[in-house]
């Protein structure tokens, strides 16, 4: 029997990186106390760059950014978060659904991938490199963990023409050569974050909800 579906919760206002790290880190808590179900947290961050915990930091890059730094306990490299970008963190108990990081990581690529689809936009896979592209175009990152099997964190997906330009600053993912792209450059019109959200929610419904039993 498959898991029930996981709450989607939408929050109208950009939530600054810090706040948005302990909603998640008190859900999960609650999770584990048998205090809350299941959740999907939608959400617009305040512009902030955020990096693994790694020696390496080059991917920041050398010049002054315009932004803050955030070093989250994710793994990876240098990203950006901010408005006209939506980032979902699932809250999930994968010990109702397998313990597979790798299935749960590739669920939310699925995910994203046909709500691309259902948007007009062709995204997929590139080999050996994690997140959604539009050949070698960048869409969203995804960077997922667990405490005690309930999922952490989760990916992040341009919307607007307005999440791009601060990529510029950074090395994103730390992969040279990449460039950051958004729904609105590929379909060349603008598309709202409520459509955004409406096809993204439905897409992971499915998908994070059809996990094989453990």
């Amino acid at each position: 029997m498959s898991p029930p579906p996981p709450e989607i919760i939408i929050y109208p206002k950009p939530v600054s990186y810090t706040e948005g790290l302990e909603i998640q880190e008190k859900t999960v808590a609650d999770i584990l106390a048998g205090e809350a179900h299941d959740q999907i947290l939608l959400l617009e961050h305040e512009p902030v760059y955020t990096i693994g915990r790694l020696r390496d930091q080059s991917s920041l890059g050398s010049a002054s950014l315009p932004h803050p730094i955030f070093e989250t306990n994710r793994g990876g490299q240098a990203t950006y978060h901010g408005p006209g970008q939506l980032v979902g963190y699932p809250l999930l108990d994968l010990n109702l659904r397998g313990r597979d990081l790798h299935l749960h990581l590739r669920s939310i690529e699925d995910a994203l991938i046909a709500a691309c689809g259902d948007l007009g936009v062709a995204a997929d896979r590139r080999e050996s490199l994690t997140g959604v592209w539009v050949e070698n175009r960048k869409l969203a990152s995804i960077g997922v963990g667990v405490r005690k099997w309930i999922s952490m964190h989760g990916f992040a997906i341009n919307i607007t023409r307005e999440s791009l330009p601060p990529f510029l600053a950074i090395t994103p993912c730390g992969l040279d050569g990449v460039s950051m792209t958004c729904l609105a450059a590929e379909t060349d019109q603008e598309i709202t974050m409520k459509a955004a959200i409406e096809a993204i929610s439905k897409r992971l419904i499915e998908s994070l909800t059809s996990y094989p039993a453990p």
